[in-house]
């Protein structure tokens, strides 16, 4: 086992990474797995649970020890993305999603897809895929993270080379097969294998139909008839791989499963505490203490809690179609020519322009406007004061809102997304649509506490097992 270098800080709140991709080309180098680990660890975008890195890592070797790979050392890490997604790199490190984790019923399952990557990486399959090159929504999805660091373009570009690169069906059996030896002669229940399949299958089949989305994990191949009897035949065929003594779950699944966080709350905006976030632009921004924030699709606003004389209004703009300054926006591409007192500052590393605007209206004491420039998008600030109000605390506040502009950190994404995984025992005559209105879910809490239970589409709870539901 690979022990790896945690900052002090982790000490205590261990948190473990954003995986992204689906599958590597032979391109890159033996280091790969080590460079995305560092990488993320810089970007403070791991799993903050210490007892799910040591989960899977107690899987992982399990499985390599029952196997004749026993001696290379392999790193298992759990990652902090919500997506459905789990990926090897040809350096040995096993990257799995907190998203994969939701779906899975027991360990036996977990160790299924454990033992499948691990098998891509002992097939050499890293090596043997063609190199295939898009974007998707993963590098998007990462690359929104840069923080104002230039270091991030590098791995955005090898994202741009490896993501969507599939493995062929060959290479799937492949690590089927290698995964089921290992599973059999780990002890665990092989047919494990075969449930991760069909909750493959299930959430590709949620993600086309219910949210119309291609699905960005690679995949196990088990819906294919064919592979389902080729993995039933390996299990005849390896019987006498079967240890006399059959060792224990390496920890309780349910107990683990209890508390995962669950989804991405902020990624269309949330405010909490008179901060909005947007997870999807990776922004945050604090509004002054005591304001009303509230946030619609195309903007957030903000009101003095205990009066209604002044308002702060943020949204974003379409990015210009040259290279221009903040000033140059508002002047040349909103064509303003009623600016006043302007000045060019900074919201930490991003450009920001803010300026009086000059008021005619007898309703008015003041109005202002500010220009910032994040990571190619525009964001416009405009704010009121009405007469008779503070100036001065107005001019206070609206500065210190524009300047609050800043990309989301890891410590963010932990502080909005509250939702967490809870079990429960099914009771006689529970079903998904009853249980799906007291999840805080706003759209398919029925179809997705269905696919989280290994139901979908259709199936119902059964009184007396184990369920999970959203909190």
């Amino acid at each position: 086992m690979r022990f790896l270098p945690w900052p002090r800080k982790w000490l205590s709140n261990l948190v473990l990474v954003l995986a992204c991709s689906t599958s590597f080309s032979g391109v890159y180098g033996a280091d790969t797995g080590a460079q995305w680990y560092n990488e993320y660890l810089e970007k403070d975008l791991l799993y903050a649970d210490e007892k799910w890195q040591d989960y899977v890592t107690e899987i992982g070797e399990r499985l390599l020890a029952a196997s004749p790979y026993k001696g290379r050392t392999y790193t298992f890490v759990v990652t902090d993305i919500p997506m459905y997604n789990a990926y090897a790199t040809q350096d040995a490190y096993i990257f799995l999603s907190r998203g994969i984790l939701a779906h899975f019923q027991s360990e036996d399952e977990l160790a299924g897809v454990i033992g499948h990557e691990i098998g891509h990486v002992v097939g050499r399959h890293l090596n043997r895929s063609k190199r295939v090159s898009r974007i998707g929504t993963i590098m998007s999805y990462l690359g929104s993270f840069a923080m104002g660091s230039n270091s991030i373009y590098g791995l955005s570009k090898n994202l741009t080379n490896v993501l969507g690169a599939k493995y062929s069906r060959e290479h799937e059996l492949e690590a089927d097969e290698y995964g089921t030896r290992f599973l059999i002669a780990a002890g665990y229940d092989p047919r494990g294998l075969l449930r991760s399949m069909h909750g493959t299958a299930s959430y590709e089949n949620f993600e086309r139909t219910i949210n119309n989305r291609q699905p960005v994990y690679h995949g196990i191949v088990g819906s294919h008839p064919a592979t389902q009897k080729r993995i039933h035949e390996l299990i005849g065929q390896s019987n006498h791989l079967v240890p006399e003594v059959l060792p224990e779950p390496e920890r309780d699944f349910w107990q683990m499963i209890e508390g995962l966080t669950y989804g991405d709350e902020a990624a269309t905006g949330v405010v909490k505490d008179g901060v909005y976030y947007h997870g999807s632009l990776r922004l945050t921004v604090q509004f002054p203490e005591g304001w009303d924030v509230r946030s619609t699709v195309s903007e957030v606003f903000g009101l003095p809690g205990n009066r209604n004389d002044a308002e702060i209004i943020l949204k974003s703009q379409s990015p210009p179609d040259e290279m221009l300054t903040p000033f140059q926006y508002l002047t040349v591409t909103l064509r303003r020519d009623d600016l006043e007192d302007g000045e060019e500052l900074q919201a930490g590393p991003y450009p920001v322009y803010l300026a009086s605007v000059e008021t005619t209206s007898e309703t008015l004491e003041r109005r202002k406007i500010a220009v910032v420039f994040k990571d190619g998008r525009v964001y416009l600030f405009s704010g009121q004061l009405n007469k008779g109000g503070d100036v001065e605390q107005f001019e206070k506040d609206f500065r210190q809102t524009v300047l609050s502009l800043r990309a989301m950190t890891g410590e963010d994404l932990r502080v909005v997304n509250s939702q967490k995984l809870k079990v429960v025992m099914a009771n006689p005559g529970d079903t998904y649509a009853e249980l799906a209105k007291k999840v805080p879910l706003k759209s398919y809490a029925e179809e997705t506490l269905r696919l989280l239970n290994g139901d979908h589409p259709r199936g119902e709870p059964r009184a007396g097992d184990l369920i999970k539901i959203i909190q």
